[in-house]
């Protein structure tokens, strides 16, 4: 039991981690000094947090769904959308902020754009400071812009620095018949994961026995659904 506790080895190399950080750290400086520009280095530094765990994701673990381009897009959206409505509503309070964020998060499922930051970011913007909280419906735009902003430099500097982004839908597999030498084909281990992984040199938010789970379900449904179809064939 202790051991699950302990996390899974890292399957990406040190120059890896250095080209994450560079871009992380550069990603929200831009982000947050574009922001300030526009409408104050106050209201920047409110925003400040959301940006920064949001700018992890985007250049640390781009391969994740969570990390795309519309995820950060809509659920600032949705963040800012319900936070303010929260604040005219129920006033700037920690019970308001709350609420905001379970109800953003609910938004965001349904709009297929979770991201973990808006949370935080609904929770800051109802929570605004004063100069924030001045600016009324004109803080969308500044969660926009900031957004925007990251989101951008994520796009020139990962594929600057040979880390396709964003990743899009993976191509169909072709369709592979039923043959005697498919049958011997060996089974996908997690340690033959954690190999490919690791040749891919980049991070996957994803442990290699979790993958092995995933794959061996969908191997039991693919069996499933072959011997529903051969008896379905066989019914007058």
């Amino acid at each position: 039991m202790l051991a699950r506790w302990f996390p899974a080895a890292i399957n990406t190399r040190p120059s890896e981690w250095s080209r994450a950080a560079i871009g992380m750290a550069l990603g929200t400086l831009f982000s947050v000094w574009l922001c300030g520009q526009v409408f104050g280095m106050e209201v920047a530094l409110h925003l400040l947090g959301p940006l920064g765990a949001s700018a992890v994701l985007l250049f640390a673990v781009s391969s994740g769904a969570l990390a795309q381009p519309w995820s950060i897009i809509g659920s600032y959206l949705c963040a800012g959308v319900v936070a303010l409505l929260v604040a005219r509503v129920l006033g700037r309070t920690l019970g308001g902020a709350c609420l905001a964020a379970g109800m953003a998060v609910v938004l965001m499922c349904w709009l297929r754009c979770l991201h973990p930051p808006a949370g935080g970011l609904a929770m800051t913007l109802v929570l605004a400071d004063p100069a924030s909280a001045a600016l009324g419906w004109h803080e969308l735009g500044a969660v926009l812009l900031g957004a925007g902003a990251l989101l951008t430099c994520a796009l020139a500097y990962n594929n600057a620095t040979r880390t396709r982004y964003p990743k899009g839908a993976a191509p169909s597999p072709a369709v592979i018949l039923n043959t005697p030498n498919a049958a011997r084909d060996p089974e996908v281990t997690a340690g033959d994961l954690k190999l490919a992984l690791a040749e891919m040199e980049q991070f996957y938010d994803v442990a290699p026995n979790e993958l092995e789970q995933l794959i061996n379900t969908a191997q039991i449904h693919a069996r499933r659904r072959s011997i529903g179809e051969v008896l379905a064939s066989r019914l007058p």
